[in-house]
């Protein structure tokens, strides 16, 4: 059974100028347990479906279903399910660690003793119990995006949005924050939907990929798949395989698929 499905997913935005059609009709089946790099060129569509998907702004044509809640008419069941970690992140730099994660859990709804229980847990879990009365303004970048993971779980959501999670990261950062998503998958069967422009992330982390190119699905499959497709072999590079997907580089050894 999908975690996400959507049919047709469609957002229009009205300016002056006349309609822009954002995304113009997204069809994606992600099963439970699956890390999911949905990637595209800027203004490809994929940020607004990421929004739509997390209940942020509203779709304009289509349907879609996350953890089994309709986007339309249950918003706030979706809600409950997933969890967001955006690209900028949402810490208040003025409190401890430990006062983050208490606050995030009060929000969900935890009585204190059951936020402090939650905050100890996460804090073991993704590294930052040394941290916990330290100040969020004066966390390094890859201890924060840490934070940031572990606010986006404080629920225990089904689905964790990851949009651009190693931004500005040195590289041992981002390889442990690439750890820490390949366990919450392993542990505990989280579905992740990653977006990011860094290709050799993607590569690493995701089990399946989706490119996405003028509001639509362009290309989908595993790595290798796509490679061997778009590339000519499992050895190419997926960034010679987007390009090609994307029209911005050498056509595809066959035109003829797009889902692989």
């Amino acid at each position: 059974m999908a975690v996400i499905s959507t049919s047709g997913l469609a957002r229009t935005f009205m300016t002056r100028q006349g309609p822009v059609e954002a995304v113009r009709g997204i069809d994606l089946r992600v099963p439970a347990g699956e890390i999911l790099g949905f990637l595209g060129p800027n203004g490809a569509g994929k940020t607004t479906t990421l929004r739509m998907l997390t209940t942020l702004l509203a779709p304009t044509g289509g349907a879609a279903t996350v953890a089994g809640c309709d986007l339309v008419t249950d918003p706030a069941g979706v809600r409950r399910a997933v969890g967001y970690v955006a690209q900028s992140g949402g810490v208040d730099p003025t409190v401890s660690v430990r006062e983050e994660l208490v606050t995030q859990g009060r929000l969900y709804g935890l009585t204190k003793a059951q936020a402090r229980d939650r905050a100890e847990e996460l804090a073991a879990d993704l590294g930052l119990g040394a941290l916990m009365d330290r100040r969020t303004g004066a966390l390094s970048g890859g201890q924060r995006r840490r934070l940031d993971l572990a606010m986006g779980l404080t629920h225990r959501p089904a689905v964790l949005f990851l949009d651009e999670p190693t931004t500005g990261l040195d590289p041992g950062s981002r390889a442990d924050l690439w750890d820490l998503v390949r366990g919450l998958r392993d542990a505990h069967g989280t579905t992740v939907f990653l977006t990011t422009h860094y290709l050799d992330e993607a590569d690493a982390l995701a089990d399946r990929i989706v490119v996405v190119d003028g509001g639509v699905v362009a290309a989908e499959g595993t790595p290798d798949a796509l490679k061997r497709a778009y590339g000519g072999s499992a050895g190419a590079s997926l960034q010679d395989t987007f390009l090609a997907i994307t029209g911005r580089g050498p056509a595809p050894v066959d035109p003829t698929p797009v889902a692989v």
